[in-house]
């Protein structure tokens, strides 16, 4: 039972999963109209199927899926920072991590918007284009940068944590693992416990990702049985020029950075990427998926705990190319919805506000629409041209997110490597972390029995 259980891996079980979610909830879509009732007479059910399937089984087990995988963030993110600092043997390693981190963070966003951008141009998917839409958005007032800043420090840790607030959390972390370093003894008794805590939390990540496969499969399941085609009818241009820039992002940008800053073969990379980059399909959150994330770049990547614990948890809160592409054309194809013709100058200052609103906005709630607001406004375009993208963004950010956590694995190793902190031959090996993926349960009970 154990080996067929184990007879594919984990991605190939994932996908399997994925596909047979989307099969199952588009042929729910079919029998069931948007009320819920049959759209055939042949068929007489007293009982609402669709509701127990959709709104029941489905929805409450994606809901317990995506709640166990946020479950492990804020520990993971807590422990792993302070790990990784407090065995810093020179503290001014710390402030290179920060610099290269955030600096190249920064450069893939500006590359992403500018592809973006000039993508829109050339393809042209609003115009011509008379689209209206009854429903508003109202954008939230996004907070000035200066108070961004202030509130990367918390008041109390504690609440921060609670409220899982990255930005301060990951401030925390650092002082903690900072003092600890430089407290003697005492600091490196804390250091092993907090040690010990990280090894458990890695094998709870491990039992998680085994239940992926499910988790996923009711996940697209819900969505495919709730979208539906008509509502990206009349944005086919906008959905797949998004889509395509984000591919060409991933496949081309990531790989020609990592393989001009550090050498490192990019078709590795992508190829041990698949496990993150499905979690992140199926969750659209990249913080949801970081504990995959960081289990791929350890165990697959071979980087170094002292840089994935800061550089990974930095980027699921700061780095935002997907959001970033999803802005440029966005923006574009808004202005020619509206028949708004922006200049060079316009365009210039699209780049500047998405690039640095990528990292200002950071800790704010619903972040990406209201980033677009921002850009919007910048140029001033109306912002009630967002209602008209909102119908299909749900699609787009399920991409983007796994777009955002392959830059995150990027960037990462790419300081990895510039700090010595990359284990070549784990990268190189195409089998490695692969004993992590699985939890053998069957053996795991008869071991229990026999103690």
């Amino acid at each position: 039972m154990s080996q067929s259980s184990h007879k594919y891996s984990l991605t190939a079980r994932i996908f399997i999963g994925m596909v047979a979610g989307i099969i199952i909830g588009a042929l729910l879509q079919f029998i069931f109209d948007d009320s819920g009732d049959l759209r055939f007479s042949i068929f007489s059910v007293e009982v609402s199927t669709y509701g127990i399937l959709v709104e029941g089984i489905f929805s409450t087990l994606g809901q317990i899926f995506i709640s166990s995988l946020k479950m492990l963030v804020v520990p993971l993110v807590f422990v792993s920072l302070i790990c990784g600092t407090s065995s810093l043997s020179e503290p001014s390693k710390l402030g290179r991590l920060g610099a290269k981190s955030i600096g190249l963070y920064i450069l893939t966003t500006a590359i992403a918007v500018t592809l973006a951008i000039m993508g829109g141009l050339l393809v042209s998917p609003g115009e011509g284009l008379n689209l209206q839409s009854e429903t508003t958005y109202v954008a939230k007032e996004a907070p000035s940068l200066s108070q961004v800043i202030v509130d990367m420090f918390p008041s109390n840790p504690i609440n921060s944590m609670a409220e899982g607030n990255m930005l301060q959390i990951i401030v925390f972390a650092v002082l903690l693992g900072v003092a600890m370093a430089m407290t003697g003894d005492a600091g490196k008794r804390l250091a092993a416990f907090f040690e010990d805590v990280n090894t458990v939390i890695m094998r709870l990540v491990t039992i998680i990702m085994n239940l992926a496969p499910y988790g996923v499969f009711v996940l697209m399941a819900k969505l495919f049985a709730t979208i539906g085609l008509e509502t990206i009818g009349g944005l086919l241009w906008y959905f797949f020029l998004v889509l395509a820039v984000l591919v060409i992002h991933a496949l081309v940008t990531y790989p020609v950075l990592l393989k001009v800053f550090s050498g490192m073969n990019p078709l590795i990379l992508l190829q041990k990427m698949r496990d993150a980059a499905l979690f992140a399909f199926s969750t659209s959150s990249s913080s949801a998926t970081l504990p995959v994330t960081m289990e791929t770049a350890r165990n697959k990547l071979g980087i170094g705990k002292s840089v994935s614990s800061f550089t990974l948890p930095l980027g699921a809160t700061i780095n935002m190319d997907g959001t970033a592409i999803m802005q440029g054309v966005a923006t574009v194809f808004i202005a020619q919805v509206y028949g708004v013709d922006l200049s060079l100058g316009d365009y210039v200052m699209v780049v500047l506000t998405a690039t640095l609103a990528s990292v200002g906005t950071a800790g704010v709630p619903g972040v990406g629409l209201i980033m677009l607001a921002m850009v919007l406004q910048q140029v001033n375009l109306p912002v009630e041209g967002i209602a008209l993208i909102i119908g299909v963004d749900r699609l787009l950010d399920m991409t983007r997110t796994a777009v955002n956590i392959t830059g995150d694995c990027t960037v990462a190793t790419i300081i990895a490597k510039s700090e010595g902190d990359l284990d070549e031959a784990v990268f190189n090996d195409p089998d490695a972390g692969h004993q992590q993926e699985d939890v053998d349960f069957e053996h795991f009970d008869k071991n229990k029995e026999s103690a």
